[in-house]
């Protein structure tokens, strides 16, 4: 079988996922209602620059919206009994999960650029930078890696899966200097490092604040570690795990 084969394969069952998980509940509620109430209750009242806003809002559409598909996909392919075929197909486990990792890497980053779009228009073009651009490729997959290592545990309910990333990722959307810049969060700033959601954060805030935390480079190095850890982490639970899905 060669290389173009294999990825013909693999595109199909990405289609697939878009069409099938792009509009269900979990997908809009996890992945774009919640974050845009935060965003408005946070912003509501307070003298903040539109320069302070928009990493914020950006860091939160990527982080919520390239993590709400994976978390779905694995439970409900194993609910409706469509895990076994794929798994039986020559694209083996391990593509799979990178399968479902592109499918909710393509969905955050078509929203999120949305979002840029909007940013540039209001803020100017200054903010559209190519490492902005690039660096939002990586975190989106980043963050898609993590939705999909979240969809590891064996259930076929979705909604424990919901409920576990839920339990995950709002932490790590309250410490990753969203809503309190990292300077100002004090000596309680290490516990930020924790999160794949703040270097992304920093990153942007270089670019549309002319100051960050971290490099540019530093922001970019470890969101790449993170994506290599979410992805070998996440198929060996998913392996590990397959049996128990019968």
């Amino acid at each position: 079988m060669n290389i173009f084969t294999q990825l013909k394969r693999c595109w199909a069952i990405t289609k697939k996922d878009l069409r099938i998980y792009f509009m269900k509940g979990p997908t809009i509620i996890f992945g774009l209602l919640l974050p845009s109430f935060f965003f408005v209750a946070f912003s509501m009242g307070r003298n903040l620059s539109v320069e302070f806003l928009l990493p914020g809002l950006l860091g939160m559409t990527l982080f919520f919206t390239t993590s709400a598909v994976g978390p779905v996909i694995v439970p409900w392919e194993t609910r409706m009994r469509t895990l076994e075929r794929l798994v039986s197909t020559p694209i083996g486990l391990w593509g799979i999960i990178l399968v479902d990792i592109v499918a909710s890497f393509l969905f955050g980053l078509a929203i999120s650029l949305v979002i840029l779009a909007i940013g540039v228009v209001v803020v100017g073009v200054h903010i559209l930078s190519g490492a902005v651009i690039i660096i939002t490729v990586v975190a989106a997959f980043c963050f898609s890696a993590l939705g999909v290592l979240l969809s590891s545990p064996p259930t076929d309910n979705p909604s424990n899966i919901m409920m576990l990333s839920t339990l995950i990722k709002f932490p790590l959307m309250f410490i990753s200097g969203v809503f309190i810049s990292l300077p100002e969060m004090g000596s309680a700033v290490k516990i930020s490092y924790i999160s794949p959601l703040t270097y992304y954060v920093d990153a942007v805030r270089w670019s549309v604040q002319g100051t960050g935390y971290f490099s540019p480079l530093v922001d970019f190095i470890i969101l790449m570690g993170f994506s290599i850890l979410f992805v070998g982490v996440g198929i060996f639970f998913h392996q590990k795990n397959l049996d128990k899905r019968f």
